[in-house]
């Protein structure tokens, strides 16, 4: 018997990847958002100082704000699909999009884009920038944690298999399973990148991640791991 998929990302995205999920077949699936997003206040630059944004997030563009508005007519540097379709809807023209890590994408493209504009939330990356590019950052949303509800705490004491985007989601759920006592051996994680993994620390039954920061290739992860309940016998 298939073990329940658990989605904890914030909204709207927790909500899409339920959606992806469940057109998959065979996977019971839950979404508890345990981040609630909040914009925060910043202040704008002046575009003519930059020749691109560097944005790993689509929640930049969600909740970036009008200071946003002074910004259109730089090129954007996404990192995942996602975020340069959110750029796009934002009314931004996309340069490139990258397929792995940010500092990945940063020394192959960024070259050829040597003043960035990285925007960005609370939680994020440590960059090191080629020689010769420099990285001004602005923060402008940080993702807020919430405490596990009952449902969730219930759920967590069987075998699941919780997906992680972020993280500062890796991190949240730990504490979150020790503040419940809940055991983590039964739990198997599927992350977005292995720097994840790393954050969710040790334990867990399973943990798993993909190579580039793409949903749907990780919620397929997540189905293959829910089709097999016993670690290590995929």
């Amino acid at each position: 018997m298939a073990v329940p998929l658990v989605i904890i990302r914030p909204e709207p995205g927790c909500s899409a990847s339920m959606a992806k999920a469940r057109a998959m077949h065979g996977v019971e699936v839950h979404g508890f958002p345990l981040f609630e997003v909040a914009p925060r206040s910043w202040e704008t630059a002046l575009p003519d100082r930059y020749d691109a944004l560097l944005v790993g997030s689509a929640m930049v563009f969600r909740y970036g704000g009008p200071g946003l508005a002074a910004l259109k007519s730089l090129p954007v540097l996404a990192v995942g699909e996602a975020t340069a379709s959110a750029a796009r809807d934002a009314g931004f023209a996309v340069a490139a999009t990258g397929s792995s890590s940010m500092q990945a994408m940063l020394g192959e493209l960024a070259p050829a884009h040597h003043r960035l504009l990285r925007l960005a939330g609370e939680e994020r990356v440590a960059l090191t920038p080629p020689k010769g590019v420099t990285v001004d950052e602005r923060v402008v949303y940080a993702s807020l944690p919430r405490e596990m509800p009952p449902e969730l705490v219930d759920l967590l004491r069987s075998p699941a298999i919780v997906t992680l985007h972020s993280a500062e989601a890796a991190r949240h759920l730990a504490a979150e399973c020790v503040r419940h006592g809940i055991r983590r051996a039964p739990l198997r994680l599927a992350a977005l990148s292995p720097r994840i993994v790393a954050a969710a620390g040790d334990g867990w039954g399973e943990v798993a991640s993909i190579p580039y920061p793409d949903d749907t290739a990780l919620l397929a992860l997540a189905r293959q791991m829910c089709q097999d309940p016993l670690p290590g016998a995929r």
